[in-house]
């Protein structure tokens, strides 16, 4: 049984983009069951730090070991399940692709706008900075709309690549950059609307409303 590692409760900013989503979601594609093993901030310290050495979550504890980083968990997963990585090596190495432009292209610019907006956002030095880096934002979400201007997923079918794509894309949920994109926000809305998504969020959202109770 995978054990996976995460909050027990968040500020409802982070609420449903926290990375055990990411996790979750695979899981639930995958079909594979995991129990929880719920936290604090408090707890991200001491025995946990074995599990994550940078005490963050997610981690998952496996019968031969622990992986911790989403997107390696979520290759993981994808690596045993067609559902979310064909067996063809070229389309499965393209899926994987994707997979990592989602990390590395993406994220880390909209990272940086949330960053910005959500505990910054009257610094002067943010106030400054915040055009360039919605710009470069926006260069990569113009590349991402035309990819997709006559596709349905990234490739020919929704693979891993898709489902980290869409959780990065999900940050942007405070501003209007993914609405204003149709071919883009019909990809988003098509990739949630899948009933795996539907439980892992429902499932990573329970904590939070069970704290709140």
């Amino acid at each position: 049984m995978i054990t996976l590692s995460a909050f027990r409760d968040v500020p409802p900013f982070a609420r449903g983009l926290v990375r055990d989503i990411r996790v979750r979601w695979a899981l639930e594609e995958a079909g594979r069951p995991y129990r929880e093993n719920l936290l604090a901030f408090g707890d991200l310290g001491g025995a946990y730090r074995a599990l994550q050495p940078f005490g963050q979550v997610p981690a998952i504890e496996l019968d031969d070991g622990v992986l911790f980083e989403s997107g390696a968990i979520v290759l993981h997963i994808a690596e045993s399940c067609e559902a979310l990585l064909p067996r063809e090596p070229h389309p499965r190495a393209r899926a994987q692709t994707w997979m990592f432009c989602a990390l590395n292209t993406l994220e880390p610019q909209v990272q940086q706008l949330a960053e910005i907006d959500l505990f910054n956002a009257n610094e002067a030095w943010a106030i400054a900075r915040r055009p360039t880096v919605q710009g470069k934002v926006e260069m990569r979400l113009d590349v991402l709309e035309t990819r997709l201007k006559d596709r349905a997923y990234l490739e020919d079918r929704f693979t891993a690549g898709d489902l980290l794509m869409t959780t990065v894309l999900r940050i942007l949920r405070h501003t209007d950059l993914v609405s204003r994109r149709p071919s883009l926000a019909a990809y988003q809305a098509r990739c949630e609307a899948r009933p795996a998504f539907q439980k892992a969020l429902t499932d990573h959202l329970k904590p939070f409303a069970d704290a709140a109770a």
